[in-house]
């Protein structure tokens, strides 16, 4: 694994992972108790959404998840899970970008979130601003007109912006044989006028690398570039999804051979990185850092009329009166 990474920054990655695997383990159940709504797990994905936050600055380039990735961001503090958390729990802080935190929250309407991504670095751009944004997608938002149209504007005006899409072979049930006829999804960037990158989503030094050079790339006014990581969805799509009924068990099989916090570990292992003490209290960090993240947004108080918040900068006249009527029909002060 050729990289410029250093021993404490492969720890540190898979320590991250350790982590995102934990909260999404906890948050499922959490969910089956029926105290959280619906999540994604990222069983499988972890590999890709650490190595590309790694390959980034949090002091200046941003990220705009969908819903999966904010559990792997630790690099990017501790702030992020709390909201992340108080979004699953369904309380408003979970939509608030915390200064000086440069991560959007989680969305779901699919492929969205691609041309907020463009928009922001356009922003970057006409200020002369540093950093570059870097958007998360599935292979299933590649089938979205929104994919597209923010490709295609990425391509033009060379916005300082990376499009990373996390091919797990499966958009809920659909299979990405039946997504595109496309070669790969790194392909579709020819349409973009920009360059297509596959990777091996499994590996995080590998996604690291790519992500690195884009972003080298698009700090020296070169634009956008499309990056495939290729993975494999471990779990379900949602806590509403049963993958039982339509994942073939020995694809499956074969996929949880390569695993990336069971393949990573090894790596490190084998360079004398990483020990059975490490792996003991890296699971218990992580434990505990969700249980602050949920100790922290299970007690936040709840003030209904907070859904308006951070919709826009300033409120509708039409939200102002339906805010304006919420507060009088809770009898709250104004």
């Amino acid at each position: 694994m050729p990289s410029v990474l250093d021993n404490e920054d492969l720890v540190a990655m898979h320590c991250d992972m350790i982590a995102a695997r934990a909260t999404s383990d906890r948050l499922w159940s959490l969910q089956r108790q029926g105290r959280i709504g619906t999540i994604a797990p990222i069983d499988g994905q972890e590999a890709t959404t650490v190595g590309a936050a790694h390959a980034l600055d949090p002091a200046t380039d941003w990220i705009i998840p969908q819903y999966r990735e904010p559990m792997a961001l630790g690099r990017y503090g501790p702030e992020i899970m709390r909201r992340f958390v108080a979004w699953a729990i369904g309380h408003p802080a979970g939509g608030h970008i915390p200064e000086p935190h440069k991560v959007f929250p989680p969305q779901i309407s699919l492929a969205t979130q691609i041309l907020h991504a463009v928009g922001l670095a356009w922003s970057i751009k006409l200020q002369k601003q540093p950093g570059v944004v870097l958007v998360f997608f599935g292979d299933g938002s590649t089938s979205e007109g929104d994919f597209y149209e923010a490709g295609n504007l990425a391509g033009v005006l060379k916005v300082p912006v990376i499009f990373v899409c996390s091919n797990n072979q499966w958009a809920i049930s659909t299979p990405t044989s039946a997504q595109t006829a496309a070669t790969s999804f790194a392909s579709k960037a020819a349409a973009f006028g920009i360059p297509g990158v596959s990777v091996d989503g499994m590996d995080p030094v590998a996604v690291y690398d790519v992500v690195d050079a884009a972003r080298d790339r698009a700090l020296a006014g070169n634009g956008a570039t499309l990056i495939e990581a290729v993975n494999y969805r471990l779990g379900a799509h949602t806590t509403a999804d049963d993958p039982s009924r339509y994942v073939p068990d020995d694809e499956l099989a074969w996929a949880r051979e390569r695993d990336p916090l069971v393949t990573f570990r090894r790596h490190i292992e084998d360079r004398g990185l990483w020990t059975r003490d490490l792996q003991r209290d890296a699971e218990t960090a992580a434990e505990t850092a969700f249980d602050e993240a949920w100790a922290w947004a299970s007690n936040l108080p709840l003030k209904q009329t907070e859904l308006f918040d951070h919709v826009f900068a300033n409120l509708t006249t039409r939200q102002q009166a339906e805010r304006d009527a919420l507060h009088d029909h809770l009898g709250e002060p104004r």
